[in-house]
């Protein structure tokens, strides 16, 4: 099988390229601020199925950027998408929980309504719905907080921040959950092989690591897995306040997901005992 991915060096793409059958292609080769370039890579490359693991994901810089984030986001994985219908071929699109409003406590499901807080949930939902209007075959997955060793992230800015001072104050009443960028990597893999044998699975659907969480109790077991002694001392959003409004409620339902592709939701404290020890490994 051969899969095509966008993105060379996310923390998404650089788990992708481990993967046997899968050729990436960096900013220089498919640069997604150029969808017509993006096109023509897969009518080039022809492989059986297309995985957008690239984006703008410069969540604050795209109050500012918000005509970059759109065409990148959106306009990329339409030109793609419409590539991929003309040869008959599925393509799996990264999204995010950031196209709903976080508003209430339930799991977002699949089929509720969107109704992004923020530039770059506006860019990711056009981006989804371009997919879409296609017409050809493909999966939309949304996922949360995407964590591994590689890039920047979440468990690297607090391991170095826990090492340097004894006590951080985080966020606390947004909740969601990590996810692992090798889980996603390898659902992702998972959905292109069976809408390859399976067109009728097309659709949108949820990964994100269980169970729910805010970001401070997140950071809290990030400092017990790494055996670092900093408190977490939780505040509510409005004391950090940032460019880009957050989403309070991130928490997504996978449900779907299993039923249709068999693919659980994995438990985001095993994905990251294994970037711990990842990291472990590169220094």
């Amino acid at each position: 099988m051969s899969i095509l991915v966008f993105g060379k060096t996310g923390q998404l793409a650089r788990e992708l390229a481990l993967q046997e059958g899968v050729t990436c292609l960096g900013r220089d080769q498919a640069d997604l601020s150029d969808p017509a370039a993006c096109a023509e890579a897969i009518r080039q490359a022809r492989p059986q199925a297309v995985i957008n693991a690239a984006a703008y994901t410069a969540v604050d810089k795209a109050e500012q950027e918000e005509a970059q984030a759109s065409r990148i986001n959106g306009a990329a994985p339409g030109a793609m998408a419409r590539a991929c219908a003309d040869l008959g071929i599925p393509l799996v699109q990264v999204s995010t929980d950031y196209v709903f409003d976080g508003s209430g406590e339930t799991a977002w499901q699949p089929e509720d309504t969107t109704a992004p807080i923020n530039a770059y949930g506006r860019s990711k939902l056009t981006g989804e719905e371009a997919v879409r209007a296609a017409g050809g075959t493909y999966a939309i997955l949304r996922t949360s907080w995407v964590v591994s060793a590689h890039g920047n992230n979440f468990v690297k800015t607090m391991r170095r921040l826990g090492a340097e001072r004894d006590r951080l104050t985080i966020v606390a009443d947004q909740i969601g959950a990590p996810t692992s960028a090798r889980d996603l990597a390898l659902a992702c893999l998972e959905m292109a092989r069976q809408l390859i044998a399976d067109p009728k699975k097309a659709g949108t659907y949820h990964l994100q690591g269980t169970p729910w969480v805010s970001w401070a109790g997140f950071a809290a077991e990030i400092f017990a897995q790494s055996k670092i002694a900093c408190a977490v001392a939780e505040i509510p959003s409005r004391n950090y306040p940032t460019p880009a409004a957050r989403p309070l409620n991130s928490r997504l339902d996978c449900t779907l997901l299993e039923t249709v592709f068999g693919i659980a939701q994995p438990d985001w404290r095993c994905g990251l005992a294994e970037i711990l020890q990842d990291l472990e490994a590169i220094s």
